[in-house]
């Protein structure tokens, strides 16, 4: 999907064959480094029935191990995206990327719970800002109608690194032992780090940014006061209703993708290295559908904000009819259908929520706002699904727990829909002043 989404992009793009070349190279290094980002987070979920079984933990427990990397992610996304802002994307990114590669050595050598749960906060450290830094790297180095798709394509490097994780991380689990799937997960990482740190240039990427823009120079955050950084973050609602939002709608992807693993070894009875396979074409299902809505999203969108907003409410309640429908069913083929089409929905909201935030923010402060938008996506959405679905089967069970995700999403399209009333009340008022 990703290989797709940049030819269509690079021969659409009519600058010079070197700059798209090297932009379409970038491209692809960022997205395998996001890849290994999410394979680094998710791995955990294909192991979540042999470390309980080993160390005989709760669901509870089990969820806070996967929780803690994106509330890791939530806290420190923003000052490092700031930080990278000022003193390089590129240099910031070879950073992120070697510490989370190493902190996942460090959870295949652990043995006691607060051994892995310190270094599953330690992965956390290093993906904080990574997804941010990494959009506001490619969203710079093409076209702005490419806004939408860019973003939705490279997103989907979570879910198919979240793929990856789950069904490579079954395997290696279910041959070697769950230590080996994170010492696997860390040896792809470290190569990828390794090649990113030859090929990225920083001189390169800025011409290719320059080329982009339309401009002989870049935007610096050097210049710009940080009480500014913040007024232009938050002073728009429509920007905090797309944050608010869309952070609200990944509670489904964090539970989904914390739990499907589990979900199928309980109710299908089906063994390790199965159930990974089957839950990673499941999050296939989310990996297709990001780029894809980002793509549909920029056609019929076009130049509107309002219709790109209503195009992801609507990519939510589809979830929301689905996933309520799925578990409506006993278990069978037909649930499963229904749960996978849902999955394709789940992260729609993507690829509008970052065109939105680029086009509503300076591309000075880029990386911050993109983390921003992290901060969001971590705190309302993935580390809450993946925690709470824990704490609540604990209490009903897992498909109980599952069963009640939907309504986050409506809550979801309640808060975007609160968005596209005051986009049209701003842009009244612009009009007038």
């Amino acid at each position: 999907m990703a290989v797709n989404m940049q030819d269509t992009v690079c021969k659409d793009d009519a600058r010079p064959q070197a700059i798209r070349g090297y932009a379409c190279v970038i491209f692809a290094l960022t997205f395998g480094l996001l890849l290994s980002d999410y394979m680094s987070r998710q791995v955990l979920s294909a192991v979540f029935p042999q470390i309980k079984a080993e160390w005989g933990l709760s669901d509870t427990r089990l969820g806070a191990l996967s929780g803690i990397v994106s509330l890791a992610v939530g806290i420190l996304a923003f000052p490092i995206s700031l930080a990278a802002d000022r003193w390089g994307r590129v240099r910031s990114v070879t950073i992120m990327a070697a510490i989370w590669s190493i902190a996942t050595l460090l959870c295949g050598l652990s043995h006691n719970y607060f051994t892995l749960l310190s270094a599953r906060f330690l992965v956390g450290v290093g993906e904080a800002a990574y997804a941010s830094v990494g959009m506001a790297i490619l969203i710079s180095m093409f076209p702005a109608r490419h806004t939408s798709t860019v973003a939705g394509a490279f997103m989907a490097g979570s879910m198919v690194g979240s793929v990856m994780g789950i069904g490579f991380g079954g395997s290696l689990a279910s041959h070697f032992g769950w230590r080996s799937a994170f010492v696997g997960m860390a040896v792809f990482g470290i190569a990828l780090t390794v090649l990113y740190m030859i090929v990225a240039s920083p001189a390169r990427i800025e011409r290719a940014k320059a080329q982009a823009s339309g401009i002989g120079q870049t935007d610096s955050l050097a210049t710009v006061r940080v009480r500014q950084v913040f007024k232009d973050l938050f002073s728009s609602r429509v920007l905090i209703c797309v944050y608010i939002g869309s952070g609200l709608q990944l509670f489904i992807n964090g539970g989904l993708l914390a739990w499907l693993p589990s979900f199928l070894n309980r109710v299908y009875d089906m063994p390790l290295s199965k159930a990974g396979g089957v839950a990673a074409i499941f999050v296939l299902c989310g990996a297709c559908g990001m780029p894809l809505c980002g793509a549909l999203s920029d056609r019929l969108g076009r130049d509107s904000p309002r219709r790109k907003m209503l195009l992801a409410i609507t990519f939510n309640l589809t979830c929301t009819a689905l996933l309520f429908a799925a578990f409506q069913f006993p278990a069978g083929s037909a649930q499963l259908a229904l749960i996978a089409l849902a999955l394709f929905f789940s992260a729609g909201v993507m690829g509008p929520a970052g065109t939105m935030v680029a086009n509503l923010t300076p591309k000075a402060i880029h990386s911050t706002a993109m983390a921003t938008l992290a901060l969001a996506f971590n705190i309302l959405g993935l580390a809450p699904g993946a925690f709470v679905t824990g704490v609540l089967a604990d209490r009903l069970g897992l498909a109980p727990a599952l069963r009640l995700l939907p309504l986050v999403s409506v809550a979801s399209a309640v808060v975007l829909l609160i968005g596209v009333r005051h986009l049209r009340g701003e842009r009244s008022r612009g009009a007038n002043s």
